[in-house]
């Protein structure tokens, strides 16, 4: 293998990438006009357009993948996941063309790739499933009569179904037909096969999946497995290693199973198999039932967990074997450790439902000290034709709690501006209480909806935060050790807003070491160290709270919890820090310039301090409401100004 095309876009692409790069294998990328100008293009050795943005007109169409292979001298091609991945006729047409298909044979994929024929080879293996019918008749009587053989609740299914599509609970007769029919439309529109399958609907589920290697030496293990629960709308947001609360019995016995299932079908390269744990239906040593859901025939999303507990990548494995290695280790040499957690970064809204977003990634800033597998950079549009995913987040730790405690302090450092996203409620989600203590179901995500979307009401910690934030740099230096400005009275007066307008009134001193904050409600919160990244004392313990500059004001994370404070009153009607469209910042009030902060001609980034504005006994910061250049400011440090009065002016750009 010396030329690798990659046949897919994005983070796995580049993760591809990195791997080939390592092994001394040159890569090739393939991308859609949409994709011109993204990472994975810019990192592969080479890169070929394959059509229009719309998948189906590119990243679908297998005879281009094809050709962009022979007009580059490509020897093998990576699927990587989705698009053609679990394709059996492309594995074939990449195999006839004399490449090397970096996956399963196509007869596993086939033997896979439908849920009523995987379950009955499976069935035959002896690996459990979940009791269903299964049949070719799919005549309205026969399935009504299975269903009431299997009994109520129960679940219809696509059997060509993937991502929670063709996929209806039913709880009794009465609603039978009606889901029955809806399954069977949206299963014909997302795979071309109306065909179903019935369950029993197992209430309380956790979805627990083995990654498999399989080579062509009839070799199969495991590497261990993987906690997939939390999930919304039937797709994935964190997946962790390996999966909390099991018993050593059953972890051993769901290995043992999956590593049948491989043998069963002969597999060769990266699979998962995906089983479903009965929570409320315990076998005889306690340990919840479990049935055999499905399989993956490639690389899955979240194979980093994984990699992070193994130290092995399995990149480099499906590389070695798709070569004709055997693989690397036996059973007996994989070994875990630690635990690993991954959240799935995506441009959505989760508070619309988690509806995709759309845009242009105006920054995009993570840690250092985290895994991040993205394939976006700043200036990246997100476009409405491919996965809203924007980057996976993998934190390990030698316990659990540490590798969430670090999730949880990763994604209160990310910083994404331009496209709304679901970091809040990844964070939100990582941090719940149910969650740390190992309570994962599917329906978890549901069961928890309003507390991990409603926002909690803002502690005095984040309030004195905000507000030390506020203050920083209006005068004499950094550093909450020096005085705000020269001339600063012992004592000052400061109100921030939140966007709701709810209004926080302070009254801020210097203390030695630090600045101590009093709110209207009389609680004394202490800060000390840098403005950005204080330690807060509040209430008898001390938090550390992740400061991110926004447009007018700063926002305030705390374990997983995040709040925006304003420095001006968003019921304002005159443009002022909360945003002006055109770039005319004015006076929201009638007050004096303490401070100036920008010239003309100075460039400036959304959230810079324009000035500070003296009004009511209160200080306010007024901020660029975006990236641009200062054209003009019309004032002066103690000049007094009256309301609406124009300021400083800047252009975007």
């Amino acid at each position: 293998m010396r030329k690798l095309l990659i046949a897919n876009r994005g983070e796995i692409a580049c993760r591809i990438i990195r791997t080939a790069r390592r092994m001394g294998i040159a890569t090739v990328a393939v991308f859609s006009e949409a994709d011109a100008g993204a990472p994975h293009v810019r990192q592969a050795d080479a890169a070929v357009p394959i059509g229009p943005a719309p998948a189906r007109e590119s990243y679908l169409v297998a005879e281009r993948i094809l050709e962009a292979a022979r007009a580059t001298g490509a020897d093998a091609i990576h699927p990587g996941y989705g698009f053609l991945s679990e394709n059996a006729e492309f594995a074939e047409a990449v195999r006839a063309a004399g490449l090397v298909f970096v996956g399963p044979s196509a007869e596993a994929i086939r033997a896979m790739g439908l849920k009523d024929t995987a379950k009955a080879r499976m069935r035959a293996a002896g690996v459990p499933v979940v009791p269903g019918y299964m049949g070719e008749d799919q005549g309205l009587a026969r399935l009504e009569q299975m269903a009431v053989s299997i009994g109520y609740p129960l679940l219809i299914k696509a059997v060509a179904g993937g991502g929670g599509k063709g996929m209806r609970p039913v709880a009794d007769k009465s609603g039978f037909v009606e889901a029955l029919l809806a399954a069977k439309r949206e299963a014909a529109s997302a795979f071309g096969n109306d065909s179903v399958m019935l369950e029993k609907l197992i209430r309380r589920p956790r979805h627990v999946e083995v990654q498999i290697f399989g080579d062509a030496h009839g070799n199969v293990v495991h590497l261990f497995e993987r906690d997939c629960s939390l999930q919304r709308r039937h797709q994935k947001v964190i997946e962790e290693a390996p999966a909390p609360g099991l018993s050593s019995r059953l972890r051993h016995i769901l290995g043992v199973a999956a590593v049948t299932a491989g043998i069963a079908i002969g597999y060769e390269n990266a699979g998962t198999v995906e089983f479903i744990l009965d929570l409320d239906d315990p076998d005889e040593a306690g340990d919840p039932k479990f049935y055999f859901m499905e399989m993956n025939t490639r690389l899955q999303v979240e194979h980093p967990v994984t990699e992070a507990i193994t130290g092995l990548d399995l990149v480099e494995w499906q590389l070695r074997v798709a070569r004709g290695e055997m693989l690397p280790l036996c059973q007996e040499a994989i070994e875990a450790r630690g635990h690993a957690i991954e959240a799935r970064l995506c441009a959505e809204n989760p508070e619309a439902g988690f509806l995709p977003a759309t845009g242009r990634l105006d920054r995009l800033a993570f840690p250092a000290d985290a895994r991040i597998d993205t394939g976006v950079a700043e200036t990246t549009e997100v476009s409405i034709h491919y996965d809203p995913l924007l980057a996976k987040i993998i934190t390990h730790g030698e316990t659990r709690a540490a590798a969430i405690a670090a999730l949880v302090r990763t994604l209160d450092q990310t910083v994404v501006e331009g496209v709304a996203t679901n970091r809040a409620f990844l964070a939100r989600l990582a941090a719940h209480p149910a969650f740390v203590a190992g309570d994962v179901h599917t329906g978890f995500i549901a069961e928890h909806r309003e507390a991990l979307l409603a926002g909690q009401p803002a502690p005095a910690a984040a309030v004195a935060a905000a507000a030390g934030a506020a203050m920083d740099g209006v005068g004499a230096g950094p550093g909450f050790a020096r005085p705000f400005r020269l001339n600063l009275a012992a004592e000052t007066h400061l109100a921030l807003w939140e966007p709701t307008g709810t209004e926080h009134r302070l009254r801020l001193a210097l203390v030695p070491g630090g600045l101590c904050a009093r709110l209207a409600d009389g609680e004394e919160v202490r800060l000390e160290g840098p403005p950005l990244a204080p330690a807060v004392h509040a209430g008898g313990a001390v938090v550390r709270p992740v400061l991110v500059p926004i447009a007018g004001g700063h926002e305030v994370r705390i374990d997983g919890q995040a709040w925006r404070f304003l420095a001006a009153n968003p019921a304002w009607k005159s443009h002022s820090a909360a945003g002006p469209a055109d770039g005319s910042i004015t006076a929201p009030m009638p007050g004096r310039v303490l401070s100036v902060h920008v010239r003309p001609g100075e460039a400036v980034r959304a959230g810079d301090r324009l000035a500070v504005l003296e009004a009511m006994k209160m200080e306010h910061r007024l901020a660029a409401p975006f990236d641009g250049r200062v054209e003009a400011v019309h004032v002066a440090a103690g000049q007094q100004v009256g309301e609406g009065a124009l300021l400083v002016e800047i252009a975007r750009g």
